[in-house]
């Protein structure tokens, strides 16, 4: 026989379902407001009653009072039940409701009362006060029980007091009234719970429709998830509120923009400053996958608005790959000027085999020394004129690539430039990028001509770059050094529109310039000034200085320098 399965347990607690845990809150507070609201309402009721009723009594015994006739049949007549002042007195207590009417001479002998057996005899309570000439109200309990009284002094036609006048509100009628009261204020409380619940209801759905019905530990775990998500992907994420204020920054965000945790709360433009990565960020540039540069790192933007008019932004870290990009740039215009070497190298040994089976021995020796003298020639011009080893190693290399594209590349006349350079590897960068964009920008035409003109003026190094292409429009001069920015059609493996733009920016770094203008005769001129970029005269770099310069490579191996991105 198969065991009897255990029978289930009934557990109070808390609802699992967001929808029903707020309704219940909201219900439970709406009830307890309800019952503090109604408990605030009766605390005061009931002294508001018993003030109610010992001023009726008080009013009724001034009006009592107030009678002459009163006052003479007292000080003229015996106490009696069947004298002037118990008729009076029955007389108000009928047309006013009170409980009694009591009047009492100086020395507290009753003259009237509800019960006729107590005439005559001294009141239960101290009338001393209202005969001393006050009035007195009070709770209190005398022969009649408890009761609100109002005590007043009788005065004759001259003003003298000749005894007093109590009234008494019979109290089991106040409380009558404050029991007669309850159910109506219950009803008032219950109908604003009811309309409490109605609306905690309301609400609960609208909660229920926007967080899906999920409970508060399923929201708590979607939070821990979500900043653990944030903070462990290699996407940088920027939230943005409505009024274009950082709300958050994830760890990658913060390393890719150099910025912290002060910058969240504020505005884009006082956080990051004003330049295109501002601009991406904001919206204001559109469209996918947004190349801009931020410091020395090149990044690739997406952003997508919120439905609170916000939007939430995600950077990638493309540095490395545009790096891999300009190397493949760089290996394949190798690839193509060893190609042409190699099909030039086979014409010349075929040249020096016939001259040589013809036995012309003196023209295959002049033959092999105008080759050679070529190669030669263009080194020493470069190391006559550039001391620095990484860059005559690179401008020997772009010699060889631009001969091989029908370009000719020389070094200006006005070129003397020392070996005490402080950033060699940038200066590198920066000639490299814009010689090959003037490469770029000749290929094809007639009497291609690029010129370099490298010196040092002091510490400050300038570097100008001549090509006889067709220049730069005036109305674009700027826009090239912008992230992004382009004429040409970017290749397979990545995008253009960043060389410049590091240019400029590897440039104002050391507190320089980058600009372009028109060259004389035609073409473009680009211009780099960088103050404090060479060691002072007879000092070596020291270690903060970077690496020290490398031996120059061969020609055909500066040729791999890493090349930035055209213009």
């Amino acid at each position: 026989m198969s065991p009897t399965p255990p029978a289930r347990r009934l557990r109070l607690g808390m609802p699992k379902r967001m929808f029903s845990q707020v309704l219940l809150m909201q219900v439970a507070i709406a009830a307890g407001v309800a019952v503090l609201a109604t408990g605030l309402f009766l605390a005061p009721l009931s002294d508001q009653l018993d003030d109610q009723a010992m001023r009726r009594a008080l009013a009724i015994a001034q009006t009592t009072a107030a009678q002459p006739q009163l006052a003479e049949d007292l000080t003229s007549t015996r106490p009696s039940a069947n004298g002037p002042v118990q008729a009076e007195a029955e007389r108000i207590r009928e047309a006013s409701g009170a409980e009694y009417v009591v009047v009492m001479d100086m020395r507290g002998v009753r003259w009237s009362h509800t019960n006729p057996a107590e005439i005559g005899g001294r009141v239960s309570t101290d009338p001393a006060q209202a005969l001393a000439g006050r009035d007195v109200m009070q709770i209190d309990s005398g022969t009649l029980g408890r009761s609100a009284r109002g005590k007043v002094p009788l005065r004759d036609a001259d003003g003298d007091i000749v005894g007093a006048v109590s009234v008494g509100i019979e109290y089991d009628s106040v409380r009558a009234r404050l029991i007669h009261a309850i159910p109506g204020l219950f009803a008032y409380a219950g109908g604003a719970m009811a309309v409490g619940a109605l609306a905690a209801y309301l609400i609960s759905r609208r909660v229920h429709r926007q967080t899906r019905d999920l409970a508060f530990s399923d929201i708590a775990g979607l939070l821990a998830e979500r900043e653990a998500m944030l903070h462990g992907i290699r996407e940088g994420v920027v939230a943005l509120d409505r009024e274009g204020r950082i709300r958050l920054l994830n760890d990658e965000a913060r390393r890719l923009l150099g910025i912290g945790d002060e910058a969240v709360g504020r505005p884009l433009g006082t956080a990051l400053g004003e330049g295109r990565t501002t601009d991406v960020l904001a919206g204001t540039v559109t469209g996918t996958d947004l190349l801009t540069v931020r410091g020395q790192r090149v990044l690739v933007a997406n952003r997508m608005p919120t439905d609170d008019g916000g939007a939430v932004a995600t950077l990638r870290d493309r540095t490395e790959l545009e790096q891999l990009g300009r190397e493949l740039d760089s290996t394949r215009g190798l690839i193509d000027a060893l190609r042409a070497q190699d099909h030039e190298h086979a014409n010349r040994m075929h040249t020096l085999l016939g001259l040589l089976e013809l036995e012309m021995f003196d023209d295959a020796v002049e033959f092999v020394g105008e080759v050679v003298g070529d190669h030669r020639a263009t080194a020493e011009q470069v190391t006559e004129k550039i001391h620095d080893p990484l860059l005559a190693a690179l401008l020997v290399g772009k010699a060889t690539v631009a001969a091989e594209r029908a370009v000719a590349l020389r070094i200006s006349d006005r070129t003397l430039f020392p070996d005490r350079l402080i950033d060699a590897r940038g200066l590198v960068t920066i000639v490299g990028n814009l010689v090959d964009n003037a490469l770029d920008a000749v290929a094809g035409t007639l009497h291609a001509r690029v010129e370099v003109e490298l010196r040092a003026e002091g510490r400050t190094a300038v570097l100008r770059v001549r090509d006889t292409g067709p220049g730069v429009p005036a109305e674009q001069r700027e826009l090239i050094f912008t992230d992004g920015w382009s004429t040409k059609k970017p290749p397979a493996h990545r995008k253009r529109g960043i060389g410049l733009s590091l240019v400029r920016r590897l440039a104002e770094r050391q507190g320089g310039s980058a600009r372009v203008a028109e060259a004389e005769g035609g073409g473009a001129e680009f211009t780099i000034v960088l103050p404090e970029a060479l060691a002072e005269a007879g000092l070596t770099s020291g270690p903060e200085s970077g690496p020290a310069p490398e031996p120059a490579p061969a020609p055909a191996r500066a040729a791999t320098t890493t090349k930035e991105e055209p213009r």
